[in-house]
């Protein structure tokens, strides 16, 4: 029997793309405990203002928000808890080496269900600028403006 592969996301930082130039990214599981795959299942998770540290040669999420599970009672956990994040040793070794870097950062980008597991896309993310952010909004402005006189052509 074939085993089926999918991604389901859950959850997306948008902002992070806006505010950061990604450089690398990585996959990594995420140590849960009660009834927070039952919340996440039902996409009850926020990353909007969650931020990825490396401590003691662990990464760890702090401020990842996933709602407690209405039918949980005292299995829920505190929904701002800090969660472990699994990678191999190698690649803890290889963002460490990277983040004595001036001006790099971990970022959560999204979190989502591969293979029925949950699993955190983090980035490598320097900060950009206040002209990078303008020249992106120009950019997306003149995206849309194409995209508007394309649908206004097709319809005449």
């Amino acid at each position: 029997m074939a085993k089926k592969t999918g991604m389901k996301l859950i959850a997306n930082n948008k902002k992070a793309f806006h505010d950061y130039f990604i450089e690398d990214t990585y996959e990594a599981g995420i140590a849960l405990a009660g009834t927070e795959v039952k919340s996440l299942r039902s996409g009850k998770c926020s990353i909007k203002e969650a931020f990825v540290r490396v401590e003691n040669g662990e990464v760890y999420v702090y401020g990842m928000h996933i709602t407690p599970y209405e039918k949980g009672n005292i299995f829920n956990k505190d929904p701002l808890r800090v969660r472990k994040l699994l990678l191999h040793r190698y690649e803890i070794n290889k963002i460490e080496a990277k983040l004595k870097e001036k001006g790099l950062t971990l970022v959560p980008l999204k979190v989502y269900f591969k293979d029925s597991l949950v699993k955190i896309e983090i980035g490598m993310a320097r900060g950009k600028k206040l002209y990078d952010k303008r020249q992106d909004i120009a950019k997306k402005d003149q995206r849309r403006e194409a995209e508007r006189e394309f649908k206004v052509k097709n319809l005449y």
